[in-house]
């Protein structure tokens, strides 16, 4: 299992700091939530690549219908060769608390939100294998052999693409149905009316069969548990972490919410709470 962090404190020149303290105290990835108006998170993470030499650096998450896919493409790509190919691109729908109530241009219905979701996870899958290609979708149109090849952007470090992280609701198959395109699994679970509800391990590992049994990418995939361990002793973290991982998690993103700028470095400088060894 790898554990990450999301540090939802500080500005760019604080992140880059703090990204160096978490490779030193053991690390394996930095992650920044992106918002529809606030510090730019590829600005950031790019300050943090020039501080660091092996830290995964990520978003958690990047609300891709709301973002024109080929921007994302050129941020996450250029990143991609300054990190040297530590970059992870986590998508969804986005949050419609998370500012979208002040900017009454942005699409909030949820149909139209999958949609440009889908289109968008097979936009950037193509332009990071950086060939000519075609693509005729209900909301993008894009033809890339109007442009001459010269003028293409470098492909990523990582191949064939960037790894793609994206939120899957169980049990809704149309959701969990576009995980199996992707590189990693963010489980989510809602009532019949919508409404969230809290993962559990069993959840996680229903999931996971279910994607283990039906995905043929042969890439790499990863199982994505969140949570907080912050002001727990070493004890109690292993026993919070330790079902996650035996349902299949390999990842565990600690995400510090709520918590005082305190409490989050003194975490971030102590290291994950790591599951011995066995």
């Amino acid at each position: 299992m790898k554990y990450g962090l999301v540090i939802p404190i500080g500005g760019p020149r604080q992140f880059a700091d703090y990204a160096r303290q978490a490779e030193q105290a053991g690390w394996d990835g930095v992650f920044l939530g992106e918002a529809v108006w606030h510090n730019d998170i590829w600005i950031m993470l790019a300050a943090a690549a020039m501080q660091t030499e092996h830290v995964r650096l990520g978003s958690m998450i990047s609300p891709l219908p709301r973002m024109r896919p080929w921007k994302l493409a050129s941020e996450t790509a250029t990143l991609d060769h300054l990190s040297g190919g530590r970059v992870i691109l986590s998508v969804g729908v986005g949050v419609l608390y998370y500012g979208y109530q002040s900017f009454l241009d942005e699409v909030t219905d949820i149909k139209v939100r999958a949609e440009l979701l889908d289109e968008g996870i097979d936009i950037l899958t193509l332009l990071y294998q950086g060939e000519p290609f075609t693509f005729q979708g209900k909301h993008y149109h894009i033809d890339l052999t109007k442009m001459d090849k010269q003028y293409y952007p470098p492909r990523p470090v990582q191949q064939p693409r960037i790894p793609i992280w994206v939120v899957g609701v169980w049990q809704r198959m149309k959701s969990m149905r576009r995980a199996l395109r992707c590189d990693g699994l963010l489980l989510n679970k809602k009532d019949a009316s919508g409404k969230d509800q809290a993962v559990t391990p069993a959840d996680l590992r229903a999931a996971k069969s279910f994607i283990d049994a039906n995905r043929t990418l042969t890439t790499p995939f990863d199982y994505i548990a969140e949570g907080v361990t912050v002001g727990m002793s070493p004890t109690q973290a292993v026993e919070t972490i330790q079902p996650w991982a035996d349902a299949g998690a390999t990842w565990w993103i600690e995400a510090p919410y709520g918590k005082s700028e305190d409490e989050i470095l003194a975490h971030l400088r102590q290291g994950p709470f790591k599951i011995p060894d066995a």
